[in-house]
């Protein structure tokens, strides 16, 4: 009789469990605190003006340095979106930065509009999503090469069969978290 008491109340505890998380949506909560959207005045304004889905550009910042705007990798990428500093300076002029130094990518709106640029031309250049990704990790010379000598498909198609593990991971993380951020955020 007494196993049976308890079974029922831990029965009753667990559907009272269930309902709250239910009823208070703990579980976005908690999700939301995981996928930030810090600098998003920044991601937001230069997405719209380079036509890059935001949801992109704040899943590239989490991999890249998990929103933190000071960190340098060990390859020599910066900030937030970790930008190389030959790539941001190329970048930079094309949007009609002149003056451009590396401290400039430590700047979070600097370095957002700078990498949303580069990410928007490299995914006009490929019209993958995927694609893209791999060349946003991996460089651009690296993926059309990849490309030219028919290991990967210029359609996406075939992304398993990128070489290098680091960015076959990056790409599936990305998508992963983009499809994440979609179904936190996504108002419709």
């Amino acid at each position: 009789m007494i196993k049976i008491k308890r079974i029922l109340y831990l029965i009753i505890i667990i559907i009272l469990i269930f309902a709250i998380i239910k009823i208070f949506n703990i579980q976005k909560i908690i999700m939301k605190k995981i996928y930030i959207r810090d600098y998003s005045e920044f991601i937001y304004k230069y997405s719209k003006e380079y036509n890059v889905d935001p949801y992109i550009v704040f899943s590239i910042i989490k991999n890249e340095s998990n929103f933190k705007k000071d960190v340098v990798s060990k390859s020599g990428a910066i900030g937030l979106m970790q930008l190389m500093e030959s790539t941001a300076k190329e970048t930079a002029t094309k949007i009609g930065i002149y003056n451009f130094n590396k401290d400039m990518l430590y700047n979070p709106e600097e370095n957002i509009k700078i990498g949303i640029k580069y990410y928007s031309v490299i995914k006009e250049k490929y019209k993958n999503t995927s694609i893209a990704l791999a060349a946003y990790n991996a460089g651009i010379g690296t993926v059309d090469g990849w490309i030219n000598d028919k290991i990967i498909n210029y359609d996406g198609t075939n992304l398993e069969e990128i070489p290098y593990k680091e960015t076959n991971i990056y790409v599936r993380k990305i998508l992963r978290d983009y499809t994440i951020y979609k179904k936190i955020y996504d108002e419709t």
